[in-house]
């Protein structure tokens, strides 16, 4: 039997019968019911439903009347059955509109997080079918309960339209949102979406407008500004950009001649999970692959959108090595590690970020990585199943399931149609010549082949070209047979655009081929030793030997192994490559740690395929030298997240340097051997590293040159490896960023120390000396704590605003670890106000950003987030799967511990909320046992606050809150769970009483703990 309360009250048999309950006593006798189906209703609420607060004399007789009726009404298709309690209607609450809705809507959500849009938007549409009109207009009474639901409804409604807008929706959306903003003026997340749809529809303006009604309206009706969300997305959209997707390589010309091919490739990747495109260099795979994911992203010819997934495109051909393929991965997914957790395993972070991703992986130039491309696809396939991959490879990867669609030479009439589009680049007007079919054939169809001809059209005429192609392949066709024909024809098509080079244009073109990422004309002048290159740049790009974008000047990957093949100076051209990149990297290694740190993030990211190349070249010849590049770029991977990276670097500059630490080196050896770590514990000689690390460390008698050594020494030795002794505050030395660091270490120090009113003061200090520097970085770990502190005095107005700025920092640096960290620290201030949705919603995005960072850690700390809202809410079985569910993700390493003992404290207060008091007092035990190897207080002053909520007597209960104050250095007046326990113990005892208890536990701190 189906029922319905999402509207008027709807009973329906297996076979769509409708019956009638009754009239309105009945009815609201049944809502009720039903509102909590398959579970007892207490006499007391029946009562007041169906006669209010004052119910008449003989409710109760009346009651038992109404519910026989009822029963003889829904038999045989359902039956109500007296409890101890009350009444319970045996009917299973899938069967009833509204927990089928709650259901689908939280199953919606949950794709929405996983970065699903496609299966949210599906399971939120059939979740918002169910509604028919109001919710329970057969109990008049009902507010609360109405509310909740219309609230989970409009959720619902903008987490449907947070997937519409990631599947492409845009102008469709606009009337709909102005709607539901006209019933809800002072939803921010309402105004995004607006503002979003319409920047999607092409309306830049009006969604800026959009902007300044929000601002208006909330600074009328709640005296407020808007949020840093919408504040950053009206920046966003002013400065012209939009929501951020994993981005194609743009394309300058029109796709011509591979219609056949791209249907070919569409309908593969809708049947199958792997897809190689195979042929000769210069066939036109990479773009081909580039059309085909753009073509699976974008809306179908009759305007109905595709199933929309993300599309990560991956360049191989600058990596020399199998081992960085995860790594570069990682990097175009936009995933980078935090400052809290460990180099892992790179393939391993990869399968967690990926594990409930929809992601197209376009792998680009395989061939020289063919082995270890295939056993990385394999095994992101066998583990994640919304991966797909599609790879072009010069020969297949050889994997089962694999579908191959090779990509041959062009046929004649589509190679004519491609020359003359590309000819008219360079000669506006040329409508074709009669030797033009006969160019193209006599270059094999090859599209790269082809292009490189046309663009000569700009100093020849089609008959000149024509000679010239004629005579240089008969003499190429007499090469070594023994090559592939694929090579021959190639190495043909290069040669001749080469031998039309004059000899200036050749020497800086073979130079240039030094350069793995594209160079800038700073890099062209200081590398290639050409003054005044500019002019010979423009030639080398008019005649398709070079591309320039932005001011980077790139070879094509088959021209640059060309002209690297015929350099002179390889060891005198690597050397200059190198020392200018050493140069650039010292350079900007000061400005990281400052205002102007973004365009340095961006120019070292730019720059990054050159500075690995050079790092592994000093590796090998001047390994004094690569100590130093390393150390300049290590805050630069630490910020940017690309700390495990560099393990395997770092590892073999170790040995290359040997046990001792160069002349002048010491502190460039010791963030060497920092960048060996991983903390996973499965490198037995890795102790032995950290050991030399603090012996280094220890050796450094004067200020440091690289001042955040000291913050990486921290995360490798451990917070306790760095306490403020005489020594480090003189390698800290002066100046604003080095006393602010001093700072931030001093507010930690307090904190394990249990002196929160020190390390508040600390922090507010460190965050005036960033500030200062205009270090984003500093700032941001500052405001958090910072936040941390105001919500736990209840001070949550205070809390959000310092939690908000730090929003905005970390997601300028692009940093989505940190920014999961700052969103479970507001998820946590806004559960103890009592926003138990908002701070789900929180806790959601936390865990879907932590998760696509690959920080397990981070995930766990976001499932108990969730496990505390889903238990102050009621919901105890709910708590339970998510606290366990967060207990499997925590890591096994020191920062985790505490983690970890905060899961174990969220079980046992499970427990108790459920009645089983020994079994919450077993897992308050399993957290106490963990606390020893937890730095700092924070975690055992949790566990003694819930030993307090079931302890006995109340003297030993108010003895144990005052030892978490004491221990924390401050009550937790924030913390709901705290303020409860406190009110009963009080409650229990006289004033007098409990105060001595307070203060007798405040005496013995950690020992008042232990105490049985």
């Amino acid at each position: 039997m189906r029922f319905g309360i999402l509207g008027s009250l709807d009973l329906r048999t297996d076979d769509g019968t409708p019956l009638d309950p009754g009239g309105p006593r009945p009815r609201a006798l049944l809502t009720l019911l039903l509102l909590d189906a398959g579970r007892s209703v207490s006499l007391e609420r029946l009562t007041d439903g169906l006669y209010g607060a004052e119910p008449p004399a003989g409710a109760a007789n009346a009651l038992q009347s109404q519910v026989s009726r009822l029963r003889r009404r829904l038999a045989p298709h359902a039956g109500i059955e007296a409890t101890p309690a009350g009444y319970r209607v045996t009917a299973p609450p899938d069967a009833v509109d509204v927990h089928r809705f709650e259901r689908l809507a939280a199953r919606g959500r949950t794709a929405l997080a996983a970065g699903d849009p496609a299966r949210a938007a599906a399971r939120l549409r059939e979740a918002l079918a169910l509604w028919r009109g109001p919710a329970l207009p057969d109990l008049p009474d009902a507010h609360a309960e109405r509310a909740r639901l219309d609230a989970l409804r409009l959720a619902a409604v903008q987490d449907r339209v947070e997937a519409d807008l990631a599947l492409g929706g845009g102008p469709e959306l606009v009337p709909e949102l102005r709607g539901l903003l006209a019933a809800n003026p002072l939803s921010e997340r309402l105004y995004g979406q607006l503002m979003r749809a319409l920047h999607a529809g092409g309306r830049p303006a009006e969604a800026l407008t959009v902007y300044e009604e929000a601002r208006r309206t909330l600074a009328d009706e709640l005296g407020a500004d808007p949020s840093a969300e919408l504040a950053a997305l009206h920046l966003e959209l002013l400065q012209g950009g939009g929501p951020a997707r994993p981005a194609l390589p743009v394309q300058l010309t029109r796709f011509v001649g591979r219609e056949a091919e791209l249907a070919r490739i569409l309908e593969a990747l809708s049947e199958t999970r792997l897809v190689t495109l195979t042929g000769p260099g210069g066939a036109g795979k990479t773009r081909l692959a580039i059309e085909a994911a753009r073509a699976r992203t974008e809306p179908s010819g009759h305007g109905a959108a595709r199933t929309r997934v993300d599309v990560c495109f991956v360049e191989l051909a600058p990596l020399t090595e199998g081992a960085r393929i995860p790594y570069a991965v990682l990097a175009a997914l936009g995933v980078r590690e935090g400052f809290r957790t460990p180099a892992g395993d790179a393939t391993d972070r990869l399968l967690a970020a990926l594990e409930e991703r929809e992601v197209l992986l376009v792998l680009d130039n395989c061939e020289h990585l063919v082995e270890d491309t295939a056993r990385l696809s394999a095994l992101l396939l066998a583990g994640c199943p919304g991966v797909r991959v599609l790879a072009t490879s010069r020969e297949s990867l050889g994997i089962t399931g694999e579908v191959l669609v090779p990509v041959p030479p062009l046929p004649p009439d589509p190679a004519v149609r491609l020359f003359v589009d590309r000819a008219r680049a360079v000669r506006p007007g040329f409508e074709g010549h009669a030797r033009v079919a006969g160019i193209c054939a006599a270059l094999d169809g090859l599209p790269l082949a082809i292009e490189l001809a046309a663009a000569r059209l700009r100093t020849l005429t089609p008959g000149e070209l024509a000679d010239r192609l004629d005579d240089r392949f008969r003499l190429l066709s007499r090469g070594d047979r023994s090559k592939a024909p694929r090579h021959r024809t190639l190495r043909a098509v290069v040669e001749w655009s080469w031998d039309l080079l004059d000899e200036e244009e050749r020497e800086l073109a073979r130079r240039l081929s030094v350069f793995s990422g594209g160079a800038t004309l700073e890099a062209v002048e200081a590398v290639c030793g050409l003054p005044y290159p500019e002019d010979v740049l423009a030639s080398l790009v008019e005649k398709s030997f070079l591309e320039v974008s932005e001011g980077r000047y790139r070879m094509l990957e088959t021209i640059r192994a060309f002209a690297a093949g015929e350099r002179t100076c390889e060891a005198d051209l690597r050397d200059a490559h190198a020392g200018y990149f050493v140069r650039l990297a010292e350079r900007a290694e000061p400005y990281l740690r400052g205002g102007e740190q973004l365009p340095w993030l961006a120019l070292l990211d730019a720059e990054h395929a050159d500075l690995d190349a050079a790092l592994d070249h000093l590796t090998g010849t001047d390994p004094a030298a690569a100590l130093r590049l390393m150390a300049a770029l290590t805050w630069f991977r630490r910020l940017r997240g690309l700390h495990g990276e560099q393990v395997p670097q770092a590892r073999a500059l170790l040995a290359a340097v040997g046990d001792e630490p160069p002349e002048g080196l010491a502190e460039e050896y010791a963030l060497c051997l920092m960048n060996t770590v991983t903390g996973r514990g499965d490198d037995p000689a890795e102790a032995g590293r950290v050991t030399r690390a603090a012996a280094v460390m220890t050796s450094l008698a004067g200020p440091l040159r690289l001042p955040f050594t000291m913050v990486l020494w921290s995360l490798t030795g451990g917070p306790l490896s760095t306490s403020l002794d005489d020594q480090v505050r003189v390698q800290l030395g002066d100046g604003a960023w080095r006393r602010a660091l001093l700072d931030l270490g001093t507010a930690y120090q307090c904190q394990f120390a249990g002196d929160a009113l020190a390390s508040e003061a600390s922090f507010v200090r460190a965050l005036a000396g960033f500030r200062e520097t205009g270090d984003r970085w500093g700032m941001a770990n500052c405001l958090d704590p910072l936040g941390m502190y105001a919500g736990r005095r209840g001070e949550y107005p205070r809390a959000l605003e310092l939690i908000d700025e730090g929003l905005t920092y970390v997601r300028e640096l692009r940093a989505p670890e940190e920014t999961a960290d700052l969103l479970r620290t507001r998820g946590f201030v806004l559960l103890h106000r009592g926003d138990t949705e908002e701070a789900a919603a929180h806790f959601t995005r936390s865990a879907a950003l932590a998760r696509t960072a690959g920080a397990s850690d981070k995930v766990a700390a976001a499932r108990r987030g969730l496990g505390d809202t889903a238990r102050l809410s009621g919901d105890t079985a709910h708590a339970r799967v998510r606290y366990e569910s967060a207990l499997e993700a925590c890591a096994a390493n020191w920062f985790s511990l505490g983690e970890s003992v905060l899961i174990l404290v969220g079980l046992g207060r499970t427990a108790a909320a459920e009645g089983d008091v020994g079994q919450a007092r077993e897992w308050f035990a399993q957290a106490l046992a963990l606390t020893g190897g937890s730095p700092g207080p924070e975690a055992l002053a949790a566990v003694a606050e819930a030993l307090a909520s079931v302890a006995a007597p109340a003297e030993r209960a108010a003895e144990l809150l005052g030892a978490a104050a004491a221990l924390r250095g401050v009550r937790a007046g924030g913390d709901p769970d705290v303020v409860r326990t406190e009110r009963t113990v009080r409650a229990l005892l006289s004033p007098q009483v409990y105060d001595q208890a307070f203060d007798r536990g405040r005496g013995l701190r950690s020992a008042a703990v232990s105490e049985r």
